[in-house]
């Protein structure tokens, strides 16, 4: 199937750009037709565009996008992704099917984040064409991130692609568009824990061994932990018993095996390979032969206030005359990893409807949102306004 198609003299409207790529259905892991309608885009606006596929199941295999404009001077990055969770059942209308009703643009990945995409994009074409700008586009931030952004982070290493600071477009934005900037996220770490025991009856406890027993008291213990109380930026970690699983249908037998998964969200006061050793620590002095296994999906990370987060305030703050409001709060972004190769903050929608049914954006925040990036542009690559 051909990508739908964008129509006026090679500058993209944002809202028929955001129709065509909700159109593309992009469940995570993304790839094909949803980065044919972006690269569509991005061409006729001078974009040098890479596209790669990488990865096996389960994470993979996952399409990125690497776009350059420009060869010299101030070199703004814009990030996002193109993936989205599934829809769901119970759309009022087809959740890719983008529909215009009232003032809203339905549609899974209105908000989060093809909206954004988009709005850069017209950004882009209302900009001349100075600087470097590069957008870094994955189609897995949605998943394990695996091929994601931290392959995007490589090949751009290999292409000496060094951008000077990094907008992401994820939808930061509480009650109105541009009542928030995102300056750091926590960070994020699973455990998964299992009590081996033996299995008998439980009428003779002395040939078996309960492990469900030894399990709560770790769990006891860890539940128990206060492992800070926040500071200037970021809220106290927490750790959250998330599951918690036997598995035995009968009455009379004692089971063989107990299991819990512990979720840890984390300020920058703690680090993840550190949290894991510390609940395996604990976990192993109540029982020695459980297996523990932890993953850390992302470390927490600042940028501190200043010149990329002035530049982006004053950019909301003249085209929609609010003074954003700087956070750390929520979830994980690919942000996290895009830290670590220079200033990062995270910039767009209204997140109010992301990953509900009938997900939905304002079709006049769409147009102010690339009026903003515009002007973000305009500081960011030092263009005079004409």
């Amino acid at each position: 199937m051909p990508p739908p198609r964008i129509d006026g003299d090679n500058v993209p409207d944002v809202v028929e750009l955001t129709k065509a790529l909700i159109a593309a259905e992009s469940i995570t892991p993304a790839r094909g037709e949803v980065f044919d309608v972006l690269e569509a885009a991005l061409l006729p606006l001078g974009f040098r565009v890479e596209r790669f596929v990488e990865g096996e199941a389960p994470d993979g295999p996952v399409e990125n996008l690497l776009a350059v404009r420009g060869d010299s001077g101030p070199h703004l990055a814009f990030a996002g992704h193109l993936d989205v969770v599934p829809p769901g059942a119970g759309w009022t209308s087809g959740a890719f099917a983008p529909e215009i009703r009232g003032d809203l643009l339905y549609g899974r990945g209105a908000v989060d984040m093809k909206g954004s995409i988009a709005a850069f994009v017209a950004a882009l074409a209302s900009a001349p064409a100075k600087g470097i700008v590069s957008l870094i586009i994955t189609g897995d931030e949605e998943g394990p991130a695996t091929y994601g952004t931290p392959r995007l982070i490589e090949r751009m290493a290999e292409r000496g692609v060094q951008p000077d600071m990094c907008v992401v477009g994820e939808p930061s934005s509480a009650h109105r568009l541009g009542d928030t900037i995102k300056i750091g996220r926590r960070g994020s770490t699973v455990i998964d824990v299992a009590v081996i025991g033996q299995q008998g009856h439980v009428a003779y406890p002395h040939l078996a061994d309960n492990p469900v027993p030894r399990l709560i008291r770790a769990l006891a213990e860890i539940d128990a932990i206060e492992l800070d109380t926040g500071n200037a930026w970021f809220q106290p970690s927490n750790i959250e018993v998330i599951d918690l699983a036997v598995g035995n249908p009968a009455t009379n037998v004692i089971p063989g095996r107990a299991a819990a998964r512990i979720s840890i969200r984390f300020n920058d006061m703690q680090r993840g390979p550190d949290l894991i050793a510390r609940i395996e620590a604990i976990v192993r002095r109540h029982a020695p032969n459980a297996e523990v296994k932890g993953r850390v999906y992302g470390e927490a990370f600042l940028t501190e206030p200043g010149a990329l987060s002035t530049l982006v305030s004053g950019a909301v703050e003249a085209v929609l005359g609010i003074t954003p409001e700087l956070s750390t709060t929520g979830g994980t972004s690919d942000a996290r990893f895009l830290s670590r190769v220079c200033p990062v903050v995270e910039f767009g929608l209204v997140n109010a409807t992301m990953h509900k049914l009938d997900e939905a954006v304002a079709v006049a925040d769409l147009r102010a949102l690339a009026e903003v990036y515009a002007e973000v542009l305009r500081r960011a690559l030092r263009i005079p306004r004409a």
